[in-house]
């Protein structure tokens, strides 16, 4: 009895070591068709993750995708294609957040790219102007469609320096003032300009109004906006827009209206 069990063993492992070396085969035989193949092209996407509003297009990562026309990809064998090395170069481009290559059942090179979505604009105490997104990331200003967003001035930060903790908390205060307005068409539509100070505080200058409004840092600014906005409703809507030269927000307990 013993006997043949170790004979349904043996057969057994002589069966599994077939069917691996099969498989093995197989794979082999995948990898040098797939090798032998030639691309079929390339098929460009742009995600815009629902802003619908674009500031790249297919033409400028063709442009990069083939370095200005001098790499070809079409009737190219695929095994001598660096995928990676060609996401690399597309990923460097400013308005690009990510990108992703790979070839379809068709041998088609899929590039799909996320582009970034800036939230303000920014003018920089040197002189410089620039988008940024939500990351902080610096996007040049697009020729394409002119983006409806907040506007900072004085902005303090050299690109080219590391960023101090007092750096990256007013990078994260201005990403907060700028989110809340872009979802928020009242205030998007009443503050014109926020200056940013030599202390790194905001201040406001609105659209309807002959005043300014001293918002302090990014802290409480949900709250700092709802005072305010009480303030309009029950002050200024009664007093005029323009009895206050400033208006004071950035104190938890009061507004303080400063007269002409």
């Amino acid at each position: 009895m013993s006997i043949t069990k170790n004979i349904r063993k043996i057969l057994l492992v002589c069966i599994s070591a077939i069917g691996g070396a099969g498989l093995i085969v197989l794979i082999i035989a995948a990898v040098n068709a797939r090798n032998h193949k030639v691309c079929e092209g390339y098929e460009i996407e742009i995600k815009d993750n629902g802003h619908k509003t674009f500031f790249i297009d297919k033409k400028d990562v063709e442009k990069v995708l083939t370095a200005n026309k001098t790499i070809v990809f079409k009737n190219q064998p695929m095994s001598s294609i660096n995928l990676g090395l060609v996401e690399s170069r597309i990923k460097k481009e400013p308005w690009v957040k990510d990108a992703q290559l790979f070839f379809d059942n068709s041998d088609v090179l899929k590039v799909i790219v996320e582009q970034r979505q800036p939230i303000a604009r920014i003018f920089s105490s040197s002189g410089g102007s620039f988008y940024i997104d939500s990351s902080g990331k610096r996007m040049p200003l697009s020729d394409k469609i002119p983006a409806k967003l907040p506007v900072f001035t004085g902005y303090p930060i050299d690109s080219k320096k590391d960023r101090t903790p007092s750096d990256l908390k007013l990078i994260r205060d201005l990403k907060s003032l700028s989110i809340f307005l872009l979802n928020n068409p009242f205030w998007m539509a009443q503050i014109s300009q926020i200056d940013i100070t030599p202390s790194r505080e905001f201040e406001m200058v609105p659209t309807v109004g002959n005043h300014i409004i001293e918002f302090g840092d990014g802290t409480d600014h949900e709250e700092k906006f709802r005072k305010l906005f009480v303030f309009y409703k029950q002050v200024l809507a009664k007093s005029g827009m323009d009895k206050y030269d400033r208006i004071k927000v950035q104190f938890d307990d009061e507004i303080i209206g400063v007269k002409k």
